[in-house]
């Protein structure tokens, strides 16, 4: 069942907190701990900087943060930038940050994975537009993926996101940056990488988080752009892509029976992509991807 949202009102004035202020200094209740069920694991103090600089914001950008914590970024970005929306979905944080936080700022208490999209003009982005969003967040390792699926379906959708830099597990970084033919090669490198190139910006040790997850962490961002190469059906491609990779380590001939996607036998699907049968799905690029969903899509299959 979907949890209500509070968001809280904020004014267009243009006060800034300092950066060093924090929701832990402005609110006289006792720090509140990590919680587990979280996943929670707040960045220390003295990677705030690095991190800040890393996104680099201007003072006409409007930011959209997942997971603020205690506010070690979103403070800082609320002093650089024009505005900044936070979802929380520890109720108790969220209330925190309610208490200390600039005018600049609205939090919004609960899960943005079943949040509405924010309160922002729409519209699909491009470099010429001035109204683009930028994302920042700093998330757990077990709603990364669904997380950087839920931006994709917001780009998708219309809402004009520019960037996003985010925190994650390095191994989740390595899935967003792989090659082909690499193991960590795969189903979130394709799907995202249809619609946004992947930056490493930063390597974090296990010591920038309290408590210090026990694998290091990185920080990547995610350049949204128009599908490349393009391709109408995506909800097809995403399909041909889930339902091979359940069989990775086979041929891309018996890999394709999972597909069900119409009449046309994998082997003859392959023949009119150009692919050779006899290849597994980790080894084709995004382009062979999309050609070979194109061919599906000329057959005239359906889901």
């Amino acid at each position: 069942m979907k949890k209500k949202l509070r968001k809280s009102k904020t004014s267009t004035g243009g006060a800034r907190r300092s950066a060093e202020a924090s929701p832990r200094s402005l609110d006289p209740r006792p720090p509140l701990r990590p919680r587990k069920r979280f996943g929670q694991h707040f960045l220390e103090p003295a990677w705030v900087d690095k991190v800040v600089r890393a996104i680099d914001p201007k003072a006409d950008e409007t930011f959209l943060e997942i997971g603020p914590g205690r506010g070690a970024l979103t403070l800082p970005l609320a002093a650089r930038a024009k505005a900044v929306t936070a979802y929380e979905i520890d109720r108790d944080l969220a209330d925190a940050l309610e208490t200390g936080r600039p005018p600049n700022v609205t939090v919004v208490t609960g899960d943005f994975l079943v949040a509405p999209l924010p309160p922002v003009e729409t519209g699909r982005a491009s470099p010429a537009r001035t109204n683009l969003v930028r994302v920042v967040g700093n998330l757990p390792y077990n709603v990364a993926s669904p997380i950087l699926f839920k931006l994709v379906d917001c780009y998708r959708a219309g809402l004009p996101i520019g960037d996003a830099t985010l925190m994650l597990q390095r191994e989740v970084a390595d899935r967003l940056s792989a090659e082909p033919g690499t193991h960590e090669y795969g189903v979130l490198t394709i799907l995202i990488g249809r619609h946004a190139s992947v930056e490493r910006l930063l390597t974090l040790p296990p010591g920038a988080f309290r408590p210090a997850p026990k694998v290091q962490s990185a920080v990547v961002r995610l350049q949204f752009h128009a599908p490349a190469p393009p391709q109408v059906d995506e909800e097809r491609f995403a399909a041909l892509v889930k339902s091979a990779f359940t069989r990775r380590r086979k041929t891309m001939t018996n890999a394709l029976l999972a597909f069900a996607g119409g009449p046309l036998r994998p082997a003859d699907a392959l023949h009119r992509a150009g692919l050779d049968g006899g290849r597994r799905p980790e080894t084709l690029t995004l382009a062979e991807w999309v050609r070979l969903a194109g061919v599906y899509a000329q057959s005239g299959a359906v889901l």
